[in-house]
């Protein structure tokens, strides 16, 4: 025995330190960013275009667009066949991944530090001269049909969609699924995918990050070799605009007849990502349901047996996005869980967290990041978000200092300034006949029924 008391746990070490790597930035003639990150251990790099185009500026009945047409980029280019594009990629070593969202799209390809000089002519060919022949484009049109479809036929999807419906006004942009419809996406061509590219791919909305095993000079010289002669110009992406539909509480049950659990989504729209408290609001959303150890959590799992798990979060874009609390429970429940969620909202407002659960939230967000930014990949899209939503220069590397300086009184602020009690939404997807007297009884609101195949708002 070495005197030690194992009754108890270890106390936790303090936090290690931990630097985010140095952005070197820089811009080509046609005014297309570049930025470079030189922090990898391993001979590994990633290279990744940043597009500030995505969903909210599809234009309107076109959901999905912007989706599609990044997907649609694997097709092949003008030079190059889907399966030769494959092949080159593949005879490099290189990954591809395109991501898009609300606010971008993506396009990114990782393979050792020495094939960089190969890989980034294939990312320029890809964003700059996409071919979207029409068997593989028609492929991804389908995959992203089939997989609407699922969505109305998947309760956890279909109870986060009818949310985003309910909570925002006609026209506004968060309204209607990332990926679009079945209708939406039933007429889209090759030439919607063209006059999208053509209309929003542009060198002066667009940025080259290199993260990874390469100095800044060679990315540089690189990004002139390959981006330099990319001339289209470009206007600047309309801002999203995303109204709230009805600033009161209101409920709104939608019937799937023989559910054995609800799905339930309660919240309102909720804050840009350019907030200026930010980082309070994430340490107030860790305590209300952003955590394992929340108090939505330890109440609706652990202390009352509801479910499995619980979560709220703020889904901040360059919009203001939904603020939302989300969660599966039994019928027999499903009023009881509606109540406990609104009473734990309804508590960290008004009395805002302790000073203990800010210190946790606070070591827990500084103690994770160096975890989120350890492959050049992830390292890449930390500093997109930099492109994408005008953040300082600096800002990953004053991240944990800047999380830890967050303290009670500014913690509770944000809860008082970002979540409305009064303006709630509750919506409920699940079987009405089991559970709608049970929602009616609560006093959140009207109840309104609608069917599960609803796609508009009454």
């Amino acid at each position: 025995m070495n005197g030690r008391d194992r009754g108890r746990p270890p106390a936790p070490d303090s936090i290690r330190p931990f630097e985010f790597p140095p952005v070197e930035t820089g811009a080509l003639d046609n005014d297309m960013e570049v930025r470079v990150v030189r922090g990898s251990p391993f001979p590994i790099v990633t290279g990744m275009i940043v597009l500030r185009s995505g969903e909210t500026a599809v234009p309107e009945g076109k959901g999905g667009l912007a989706v599609l047409t990044g997907n649609a980029l694997e097709g092949g280019t003008k030079r190059l066949s889907s399966r030769e594009l494959a092949r080159e990629l593949e005879d490099i070593g290189a990954g591809f991944g395109v991501a898009a969202g609300w606010d971008s799209t993506t396009v990114a390809v990782s393979c050792m530090a020495d094939r960089l000089q190969d890989a980034l002519p294939l990312l320029s060919e890809m964003v700059r001269r996409p071919a979207f022949p029409a068997a593989d484009f028609e492929r991804y049109r389908a995959q992203l049909v089939a997989a609407a479809a699922h969505r109305r036929m998947d309760p956890a999807s279909l109870a986060s969609d009818a949310f985003a419906r309910f909570i925002f006004g006609d026209g506004g942009d968060y309204g209607r699924p990332l990926g679009g419809t079945e209708v939406s996406l039933g007429s889209r061509t090759p030439a919607d995918a063209h006059g999208f590219a053509a209309a929003r791919y542009g060198p002066s909305e667009a940025a080259l990050i290199v993260a990874g095993d390469v100095e800044p000079a060679e990315a540089m010289s690189l990004a002139e070799r390959d981006f330099g002669g990319w001339d289209r110009v470009i206007e600047p992406g309309p801002e999203p605009g995303a109204p709230a539909r009805c600033p009161q509480r209101a409920v709104h049950l939608v019937h799937r007849p023989g559910s054995v659990q609800s799905e339930i989504r309660i919240g309102h729209p909720g804050v840009a990502r350019s907030v200026e408290d930010y980082f309070s609001l994430m340490v107030l959303n860790l305590v209300l349901g952003g955590s394992f150890s929340s108090r939505l959590n330890l109440n609706l799992r652990e202390r009352n047996g509801f479910t499995y798990g619980v979560r709220s979060r703020f889904s901040a874009r360059r919009g203001a996005g939904p603020f939302v609390v989300s969660t599966s429970v039994d019928n027999a429940v499903t009023g009881a869980a509606v109540r406990e969620i609104l009473r734990e909202i309804e508590g960290v407002v008004e009395d805002g967290p302790t000073r203990e659960e800010v210190d946790a939230a606070t070591s827990y967000m500084a103690g994770v990041f160096p975890l989120r930014v350890e492959t050049t990949g992830q390292i890449a899209s930390r500093v997109a978000e930099l492109v994408i939503f005008d953040l300082p220069g600096d800002y990953y590397r004053s991240y944990r200092d800047r999380v830890r300086a967050v303290d009670l009184d500014q913690a509770a602020a944000s809860a008082r300034r970002h979540i409305r009690p009064e303006e709630l939404c509750t919506v409920v997807v699940g079987d009405a006949d089991e559970v709608q007297q049970q929602l009616e009884a609560l006093g959140a609101g009207p109840v309104s029924v609608h069917r599960d195949d609803d796609e508009a708002v009454p």
